[in-house]
């Protein structure tokens, strides 16, 4: 494949789970965050050899690839002109708390990845690893082939830009299901059959929001196949947005 470098966007425990599985597939990976290269030292030891830190616009442009996981609320501060060409993998979903609301995604004018295309104009957006947790991601790889292999939804506007994107999860360890445009990337977003939960069975009952992303975070992952994908992405649109209340 042509990706030998993923640049990462953010550093929570999404870019790191992205860096981590990235490193271990053999790709280069080059680490950013809003606070700067001197605070990832730590991050970069731990991922050895393939990874370095950056800057936002340094990991952007230094990247074949590039995901940015930051929350969405922070969509706008990355860096536009360093992305501009670039395949960027979107990973954010929109999450309601207090100060933060969107009303075009409330009323489903837009899903959350045409917003984050609307800032980027001049990349190329695939909406994907928003709805597998990081410890699910670096437990289900398997290799090409597997019987029990686990697939992923993405969803975009660039056929080139996804066939990029399937081949960057292939390394990783993953199948790929296109679920369509990015106005068809609410299949896969919070409140739909395919958030989290087909990779890691039924919940406990009773949790609240903030206790479920706790109880998600470190639950073992349990393989899905590309049909039980495509089987759950045939559904009907809830409301927008997860709510961390």
């Amino acid at each position: 494949m042509s990706t030998t470098t993923l640049g990462v966007i953010g550093t929570g425990m999404v870019g790191l789970g992205a860096a981590r599985r990235a490193v271990d597939a053999g790709l280069n990976v080059v680490l950013s965050n809003s606070r700067g290269p001197g605070t990832l030292t730590g991050p970069v030891a731990e991922l050895g050899g393939r990874a370095r830190a950056a800057t936002p616009a340094e990991a952007a442009s230094a990247g074949d690839l590039v995901i940015a996981s930051v929350p969405l609320a922070a969509h706008q501060r990355l860096p536009r002109a360093e992305l501009a060409g670039k395949t960027v993998i979107d990973p954010m979903n929109y999450a309601l708390y207090p100060g933060f609301e969107v009303p075009e995604l409330d009323s489903d004018e837009l899903t959350s990845s045409e917003l984050v295309q609307r800032h980027l104009a001049d990349a190329r957006v695939v909406k994907a690893l928003h709805n597998i947790g990081p410890k699910q991601l670096l437990e289900l790889f398997r290799p090409a082939g597997a019987p029990d292999r686990t697939a992923v939804p993405l969803s975009g506007d660039d056929p080139d830009a996804k066939e990029e994107v399937a081949e960057l999860l292939d390394v990783l360890g993953f199948d790929a299901v296109d679920l369509g445009t990015l106005a068809d990337s609410w299949r896969s977003e919070p409140n739909t059959p395919l958030y989290a939960l087909p990779y890691v069975g039924r919940p406990p009952a009773g949790l609240t929001p903030t206790e479920f992303v706790a109880w998600v975070q470190q639950a073992p992952g349990v393989p899905v196949s590309a049909a039980r994908i495509e089987e759950l992405a045939d559904t009907v649109r809830g409301p927008a947005g997860f709510r961390m209340s």
